[in-house]
């Protein structure tokens, strides 16, 4: 007999029906009732075993943590909160579990300690839920652009390149730190190094997913990325994933229809689909802003805030109009922003993006047409000389969640650009090969998947919907 999964047991009315549970003892109480769990849902099964002939050492190795398996009759359940459980036959100890020294014990643990023990934090019914639900988004992006006829690229981890020119990149490489060779003016000789020149982790796979996107017309990444900025917040991570379309023969238009419509593709994906996590998000949610005062706690709950995302159009304005709002509202004039909007020109802080959002609009905005001086270099130049096609979307609870734009397909402004940021154009000799060869317009943007996680589950910390998180100071298991 092959085992069922709880998942399936747990809709079963097959009442009378032997079958065979295995998975992870959650509590026993009573000396009777074992809750087990085996990940494919965050729901327990009940196992009822009779303690009168069941062998009483057996009995104490029913601890949190163990792993169990049990055969036995599917039942109709009497108790409250389940519609069915199991009449145990037959109960083996898979694997024991110290009660003494189990980290997770059947009550409520923060999320701070459980950061500490990311290695077990997956047994518990909040990380059984986060992870899922980023399983179902993963899935639903690989889906949309799928049906869209979109080509999936793997553009290189390791690259040559500053895709971003903010230079927060990590060096890869294999020479030695206490006998580094050296050029004659004392730097480093790369020539000496694994690939015969500077590498690095990448900040993003675009540049290399626009010479695809000049070729297959639309293609797509989805893929690891780091920084190596010294960020400690909730929403920084040195490595983190995203994806990157990059559509050719679109404009800023084009390119802002896509970002919406994925988001809402995605999101719609995940509460079709991942119903019972996110009803179990949502009530964790609600018990946690019970310590919060009224006027802090969130308007809408977990779920409708994002049928409230699937339901309206995004509002879409200039960063210019956006300076306007921000510098005459309130919050500006009483100083409550950290940093005050003074000018035109300011670089947009996570609060002043959260404003416009939860504040203003009260729903996600697209911000478009930045400052150049802002902005990374491949960015198409408007005809003011002052802006470029760029957009950022915005989303409550977290600010930028995706940052694209239109690209300088045009070759003469483009070098002029990367000239006046000291951007080498003998580095990157390839890219401006697209603008020599058949150039064409075409836009693309990134999105932040641990953002979008973040967003969907309601969590609090981007540290708690990657499995392993690296910040400063911090690369555990």
């Amino acid at each position: 007999m092959q085992r069922t999964k709880i998942v399936d047991l747990l809709k079963s009315t097959d009442y009378g029906k032997e079958v065979i549970v295995k998975g992870w003892v959650r509590t026993f109480r009573n000396n009777q009732f074992i809750a087990i769990n085996d990940g494919s849902t965050t729901n327990n099964i009940q196992a009822v075993v009779d303690f009168n002939t069941t062998d009483e050492t057996k009995l104490k190795r029913l601890t949190t943590g163990a792993a169990v398996a049990v055969t036995g009759e599917l039942i109709e359940s009497l108790g409250k909160g389940q519609k069915v459980e199991v009449k145990v036959k037959q109960l083996e100890i898979l694997g024991d579990c110290d009660a003494e020294k189990f980290p997770l014990q059947p009550k409520k643990h923060s999320l701070e300690f459980l950061r500490e023990i990311a290695h077990l934090r997956f047994r518990t019914n909040t990380f059984n839920a986060v992870f899922k639900v980023r399983h179902a988004l993963a899935f639903a992006i690989h889906q949309f652009f799928n049906e869209r006829g979109y080509v999936y690229m793997h553009t290189p981890i390791i690259t040559a390149s500053d895709a971003e020119g903010a230079g927060e990149m990590f060096k890869v490489t294999t020479l030695p730190f206490d006998n580094t060779p050296r050029t004659e003016d004392g730097k480093v000789d790369f020539k000496e190094d694994f690939f015969g020149r500077a590498t690095n982790l990448t900040v993003s796979g675009q540049l290399e997913g626009e010479l695809a996107a000049m070729a297959f017309g639309e293609i797509y990444t989805f893929g690891p990325t780091f920084r190596a900025e010294n960020s400690n917040t909730t929403r920084h991570l040195a490595e983190f994933w995203m994806i990157e379309p990059e559509v050719a023969f679109a404009d800023l238009t084009d390119n802002m229809n896509l970002a919406e419509e994925l988001l809402k593709y995605v999101i719609n994906y995940a509460l079709t689909n991942c119903t019972d996590e996110l009803e179990f998000l949502k009530n964790r949610l609600l018990e946690e802003e019970k310590q919060k005062p009224q006027d802090e706690r969130s308007v809408l709950d977990l779920i409708a805030k994002l049928n409230f995302c699937l339901s309206n159009d995004f509002q879409r304005l200039t960063y210019t109009e956006a300076i306007d709002i921000l510098k005459n509202s309130n919050h500006n004039k009483k100083k409550k922003f950290k940093y005050i909007i003074e000018s035109w020109g300011a670089d947009l802080q996570s609060e002043h993006e959260r404003y416009l959002v939860e504040k203003h609009f009260k729903k996600p905005v697209i911000l478009t047409d930045y400052p150049k001086e802002i902005k990374a270099f491949y960015m198409r130049q408007n005809e003011d000389g002052k802006t470029v096609r760029a957009m950022d979307i915005l989303f409550p609870g977290i600010g930028e969640i995706v940052g694209g734009s239109q690209r300088e397909e045009r070759l003469a402004l483009l070098e002029q650009r990367m000239k006046e940021m000291h951007i080498p154009a003998e580095e990157l000799h390839w890219y401006l090969d697209t603008r020599k060869f058949g150039t064409a317009p075409h836009a693309g943007f990134g999105l932040g998947f641990e953002r979008l996680v973040l967003f969907v589950t309601g969590m609090t910390n981007v540290r708690d919907v990657i499995a392993f998180p690296r910040t400063p100071k911090s690369a555990e298991f």
